[in-house]
């Protein structure tokens, strides 16, 4: 997998906000990336060094419109702690 199929997109939340203070960021990945290809990606897009890297999964939930049924998409997350540098998400 390229580094840029990885890593999808930011995730701009109020939290995600507080968490740039400390030199995390939070990352939308690839549903089958794990930590190692990740903290590759982050450092080969954004040329950082990664300290740590913590991944999350979200099962997919069941949402009605009128009659019809179906999931929302399962996503994975990840928030990675920077060693040094910083990332100009805005």
């Amino acid at each position: 997998m390229d580094a840029r199929d990885i890593i999808k997109r930011p995730v701009i939340t109020e939290r995600s906000a507080d968490l740039m203070s400390m030199d995390k960021y939070t990352f939308e990945v690839d549903v089958k990336a794990n930590k190692t290809q990740v903290k590759y990606a982050v450092e080969k897009i954004f040329d950082v060094k990664v300290d740590k890297v913590n991944i999350m999964n979200y099962k997919p939930k069941k949402k009605r419109m009128g009659r019809y049924s179906g999931y929302t998409r399962k996503r994975r997350k990840a928030i990675v702690t920077l060693k040094e540098g910083t990332i100009e998400i805005f």
